[in-house]
């Protein structure tokens, strides 16, 4: 029997979804909605504060509902049916915030008229929809791998129109977003948490709805790809055939998005059954990369165009927003350097900087989480099982990728955020930023973070410098009393 405060979290929750729904269709990202607005435009237009209102009210009771049982869902059942219950409005939703749905749609259409779109930005493969698509993106290249733009180009050739496009998006991340779905529950087994919990986290969040769901972000097949292939290895490790399988998976997710690769490593150290030892080590690593390798070069083959999607990759930090905790510490360099008549045009050093630490960051997780493994020696008990620690490991990997990046988007904390829903034992630290989160863009795309732009870097950089005082005072582990708080 349920208890009554989480039927209410239920109904509110999904109050929440039809609320915001309702702001879609007053003045979400539709195609012929003005572009370059602003906060203070939208509420001057004719729908305005009723979009506004239904967006601000609709998010907050997500978010509360989410937030509420953060602690697990009563039973996974339960939660399964109030995901599926909260994404229903948003899945006949217009597109909500953000217009990138526009960016793939172009993206395909430009590839299924015999144009490379990693040499030639829409605007000049002549997209017929390119006043949909924001500025910032109509010429710069795909910065998509080629699965993803032979999704979009069937997208185009399955909707025919940009509408049907649109749909067709939508139920291409639906299903990354169900495949997601499936895979849960075996993870959260595998590494030992309450699958109730997992499933909650993972699949209820705002940024799931909004987002992958009415977004139709493509972040939703990266995830689907991702946990598929983490499943195979976690379910049959140490097995070649299932290496070379869960490798191919993996390599379609990075071929989908490049941030997936950081999992890989993880992967191979989740793959390993019992012995900790080098020689095990290099051989999983050896099916994983197979598989990887073999999925790129098919892919590529495939689709003609090659590897030119690395290079696209390069404009994606086009976007500056103070979201990126490098970018709002290069904003605060810069604004510094202005009052003493100064143009240090700090953001890409920073942004520079940051990524080489990325570097740094990724290999002492990987080291962490390998010498974790190597010293369990079939020690029992919470956080012991080594896919736990492989699978932590690569949570933590997603984490520092979106935190030491030149951008950040709302809905990249959906990387993180299911991975952690698998393995962490406490929630409050990623689960309070991920409902943050959700505040972040408007129904019609407008990104706040882009009219918040000095206040946004001061408090960012305020909070990183916090972070950093904290983290060097705190205690080491052994220290008795050392609690990490919740």
């Amino acid at each position: 029997m349920t208890a009554p405060g989480a039927s209410l979290s239920r109904y509110a929750g999904l109050t929440g979804a039809v609320l915001l729904a309702v702001a879609g269709y007053l003045g979400g990202a539709l195609p012929d909605a003005p572009l370059g607005v602003t906060p203070a435009s939208t509420w001057r237009a004719p729908d305005g504060p009723a979009t506004l209102t239904c967006w601000l009210i609709g998010t907050v009771l997500l978010v509360g509902a989410w937030w509420s049982l953060r602690g697990g869902a009563p039973s996974t059942r339960w939660a399964y049916v109030t995901a599926g219950l909260w994404a229903l409005p948003l899945l006949v939703a217009p597109p909500l915030g953000s217009r990138d749905v526009y960016s793939y749609a172009c993206q395909g259409w430009t590839y299924a008229h015999g144009v490379d779109p990693y040499t030639v930005g829409v605007a000049a493969a002549g997209c017929p929809w390119l006043d949909t698509v924001a500025p910032i993106w109509r010429d710069t290249p795909a910065p998509y791998g080629p699965v993803f733009v032979l999704l979009a180009a069937l997208a185009v050739g399955l909707g025919g129109g940009l509408t049907g496009t649109i749909v067709a998006l939508r139920v291409i991340a639906v299903a990354g977003l169900l495949l997601a779905a499936l895979c849960v529950p075996g993870l959260a087994r595998a590494a030992g948490v309450p699958t109730r919990r997992a499933a909650w986290l993972a699949l209820a969040g705002p940024l799931v709805g909004v987002h992958l769901v009415a977004g139709a972000h493509n972040d939703a097949v990266m995830l689907g790809l991702l946990l598929s292939g983490l499943l195979i290895v976690v379910r049959r490790p140490g097995r070649p055939a299932a290496l070379l399988l869960a490798g191919a998976l993996l390599g379609l997710a990075v071929t989908v998005k490049a941030s997936a690769v950081v999992v890989v490593p993880f992967a191979a150290l989740a793959g390993m059954p019992d012995q900790s030892t080098v020689r095990a080590l290099l051989r999983h690593c050896g099916w994983l990369a197979g598989g990887l390798l073999a999925a790129l070069l098919v892919t590529s083959a495939v689709s003609g165009l090659g590897f030119g999607w690395v290079g696209g990759l390069t404009h994606s930090g086009d976007s500056e927003q103070w979201t990126s905790p490098p970018t709002a510490v290069g904003f605060v360099v810069d604004y510094a350097g202005a009052l003493v008549g100064r143009d240090p045009q700090a953001v890409p050093v920073v942004r520079a900087v940051a990524l080489l630490l990325l570097v740094g960051v990724l290999a002492v997780l990987w080291w962490r989480a390998w010498q974790t493994m190597r010293g369990l020696n079939g020690v029992a008990g919470p956080g012991a099982s080594a896919p736990r620690v492989a699978l932590h490991g690569a949570a933590l990997a997603l984490v520092a990728t979106i935190v030491l990046s030149p951008v950040f988007h709302p809905w990249y904390a959906t990387w993180p955020l299911a991975m952690l829903a698998l393995t962490a034992a406490r929630t409050t630290w990623f689960v309070l930023p991920t409902a943050a989160a959700a505040f972040l863009a408007l129904p019609d795309g407008t990104n706040l973070a882009r009219v918040t732009k000095a206040p946004g870097a001061l408090a960012m950089t305020a909070l990183l410098l916090t972070v950093l005082v904290r983290t060097l005072r705190r205690p080491s582990p052994t220290t008795p009393g050392n609690d990490q708080p919740r």
